[in-house]
C-alpha cells in the first residue's frame, strides 16, 4: 500500500473541509483508529460519548469496510414530530472531521469488497464514475421488507423484516450458486424460535450468525443471539450471548468491525428528559466474546 504523502493529506482534507459545505474542522484531540477510543476489553461500553453517542439522540451507526468512515444516523422525538439527522465522521490521515449527509435517510450495508451498497431489497454497484442508479434485488425480496441485510464473502445475503401484525419476524438468506441468487428462505428453527427476530449479521466465512431476538429464556426485551455453523454445514442452536452485552433493556444491531476485532450493537438506555421513554446507544466490545462462546470441539 502507498503511504500518503503531506501534500495527499492536505488536498485530502480540503477535499472533506469542502464537501457540501458542510463540513467542519477536524475534531479536537481526536486522532487514530476507532475514532480515537480507548479500546473497551471484555465490558460493554458506550462508543464515544459525546462525540457518536449524543445525550438527546438516538444513534445507529456503523464503519465502512476500510475503517475510515463511520456513517451516523441519529433521530429525536419532539414536540413537533420525529427529527432525524445524518453524520458522517471521516479519516483523513490521522485526523477525524465530522460532515452533516442532510439528504442521506438510510445507512447502507456494504458488501465485504465494498463494491455493493444495499437499501434494503435495493441496491447500487460501484462504477468508474460512482455508483450506479438504484436497482432491484427482485420481487422477492421486495415483497418482505427488508430492515437489515447483511452480506457474506461468498455472497450469501441475510435478511430480516419488518414483521407481521402481531408482531411476528423472521431472518431469511439467500445464497449465490453458480451465478444465480436464490429467492430468499426461512433459516430454521434454531434460529426463527421466539416472537422477534432481526437485523441479523453473518460472518465474512459464514462461521456464525449474530442477531437480536425475543424469547422466554432473554434477560429482557431483546437479546444477541449467536448461532454457529456445524461441520454438516447446519446451523448449531441458538446462545444467549450472555451478560456481557445482555441487560433487561432492549439491545439489538449486532455487527462486527470489519477488521474483526469488536463486536458493536445497540442498547436502549432511558432518554434524557425523564419522561419514561428509551432511546438507542452504540456499545462496543472485545470480540473475543464470540471465541469465547464457540462450542468446544
Amino acid at each position: 500500500m502507498k503511504k500518503l504523502t503531506t501534500a495527499t493529506v492536505v488536498l485530502m482534507a480540503t477535499c472533506v473541509m469542502t464537501r457540501s459545505g458542510e463540513a467542519q474542522d477536524a475534531i479536537p484531540d481526536i486522532e487514530g483508529p476507532y475514532l480515537g477510543q480507548t479500546p473497551p476489553g471484555m465490558t460493554a461500553r458506550p462508543f464515544a460519548p459525546g462525540i457518536v453517542n449524543k445525550e438527546e439522540w438516538g444513534d445507529a451507526g456503523r464503519f465502512s469496510p476500510d475503517m475510515n468512515e463511520f456513517y451516523i444516523n441519529r433521530w429525536s422525538h419532539q414536540r413537533d414530530g420525529r427529527k432525524r439527522v445524518s453524520v458522517t465522521f471521516k479519516r483523513v490521515g490521522n485526523k477525524w472531521y465530522e460532515f452533516a449527509e442532510p439528504d442521506r435517510t438510510r445507512i447502507p450495508f456494504t458488501s465485504p469488497d465494498g463494491k455493493t451498497l444495499h437499501f434494503g431489497a435495493k441496491y447500487q454497484e460501484r462504477t468508474a464514475d460512482g455508483w450506479s442508479e438504484l436497482k432491484s434485488l427482485g420481487p422477492a425480496f421486495e415483497k418482505i421488507g427488508i430492515m437489515s441485510l447483511g452480506v457474506s464473502q461468498k455472497g450469501t445475503f441475510v435478511l430480516d423484516e419488518r414483521g407481521t401484525r402481531d408482531g411476528v419476524s423472521i431472518i431469511r438468506f439467500s445464497r449465490l450458486i453458480d451465478g444465480r441468487r436464490e429467492d430468499p428462505q426461512p433459516f430454521p428453527k434454531e434460529i426463527n424460535t421466539g416472537k422477534w427476530n432481526a437485523h441479523p449479521f453473518i460472518a465474512p466465512d459464514e462461521s456464525y450468525i449474530m442477531w437480536n431476538g425475543v424469547r422466554e429464556s432473554g434477560y429482557g426485551s431483546s437479546d444477541l443471539y449467536i448461532s454457529f455453523r456445524e461441520k454438516d454445514g447446519s446451523w448449531g442452536e441458538a446462545i444467549n450471548m450472555g451478560d456481557k452485552v445482555n441487560t433487561e433493556a432492549e439491545e439489538g444491531g449486532p455487527k462486527i468491525t470489519p477488521d474483526g476485532k469488536f463486536l458493536f450493537f445497540n442498547r436502549m438506555v432511558p432518554r434524557v428528559g425523564g419522561d419514561g421513554s428509551s432511546q438507542s446507544d452504540i456499545y462496543w466490545i472485545d470480540a473475543q466474546l464470540i471465541e469465547d462462546l464457540r462450542p468446544k470441539e
